[in-house]
């Protein structure tokens, strides 16, 4: 399914690429609009992992994955002339369902009167005329855990919360992915990890085994979408450096950085890795706080040009960089 034409895309050189954008909240949404326009398919690959607010009362008293995530990106892609899709970040502010967001009640009531999480978000999406699948990055509900200098730590509200975190993982000891979400990172042209925040986000789905064995083993561009800003506690203080090497430490495959203008120290990113391909360009909505997805969208489709001429200059080799 070919999505909103880009009129920059000279489709008789360059074929329309297959992305795939991975992490969760607010950073994932903006992955995904900003792809609408250059994309022949869009799949986003969304973490699950949130125990706070509207999800985690879901995840406590339904035994649900938490939606919140899911709905914001579902949000991302709707039509926009849906009533639903723009009613779905409502959230009530009174009674009972004060808190809750109204995309949240509607998964978690499809789901529970379906049996079928995946089955929920698919509905939604039909319903709200969303463009691209999207599916969770676990089948089930995760609970997160990390290491810290404060000691260990268990829960994305937690982790969120601390600084020095390593080791990110989750207590179950192997979470499984939906097949469908494997199958599109293996099959896609681009990939895309983050933005969004670090650990609790956008590590958050990348580290689920199959989907980063997934990630490890694709042919596509795996692309690390650096943040604007980085306000929140877990990491607070980190350049671009720190980013990569939080990405690698946990044994997450890239190929090369979108980072916005004003980046610091990223000398220091082509010496960790000389292969590491950095592009830093104006990507920053007017706030400075958060993507603009018409700037991202531009360069992620330049990224994908640049490297499919090169790679048929190449004979269709797939190892040269943008």
């Amino acid at each position: 399914m070919t999505l909103t034409a880009d009129p920059l895309f000279d489709e008789r050189r360059i074929h329309r690429p297959s992305v795939v954008a991975i992490g969760g909240g607010h950073g994932l949404a903006s992955s995904l609009r900003a792809s609408l326009a250059f994309a022949d398919s869009l799949t986003g690959v969304v973490s699950v992992a949130d125990d706070g607010g509207s999800s985690g009362r879901i995840r406590r008293e339904l035994g649900l994955p938490a939606p919140g995530d899911l709905r914001r990106c579902l949000s991302a892609l709707a039509s926009e002339d849906s009533l639903l899709a723009k009613s779905l970040e409502h959230r009530f502010d009174r009674g009972a369902l004060e808190g809750h967001a109204v995309g949240n009640l509607l998964i978690a009531g499809l789901a529970s009167a379906g049996g079928d999480f995946a089955a929920a978000i698919r509905e939604v999406a039909r319903l709200i005329g969303a463009v691209g699948t999207i599916l969770p990055a676990t089948v089930e509900p995760v609970t997160l855990i990390a290491d810290s200098d404060d000691g260990p730590l268990v829960g994305q509200v937690t982790i969120e919360r601390a600084t020095g975190i390593r080791n990110l993982r989750f207590e179950q000891a192997a979470p499984g992915a939906p097949v469908e979400a494997v199958e599109a990172i293996r099959g896609a042209d681009l990939v895309l990890i983050g933005p969004g925040s670090l650990f609790t986000s956008v590590l958050a789905a990348a580290v689920v085994p199959e989907i980063k064995q997934a990630i490890s083993e694709t042919t596509a561009h795996r692309l690390f979408v650096a943040n604007v800003a980085n306000d929140r506690a877990e990491a607070r203080g980190f350049d671009l450096p720190e980013h990569v090497e939080a990405i690698r430490d946990h044994e997450i495959v890239i190929d090369g950085v979108v980072a916005p203008i004003g980046t610091h120290r990223v000398d220091e990113v082509a010496a960790m890795d000389p292969s590491l391909s950095v592009r830093i360009a104006d990507v920053a909505a007017d706030d400075g706080w958060q993507h603009d997805p018409v700037k991202l969208g531009a360069v992620l489709a330049d990224v994908h040009r640049t490297r499919e001429r090169r790679s048929s200059h190449n004979h269709g080799s797939t190892t040269h960089h943008a």
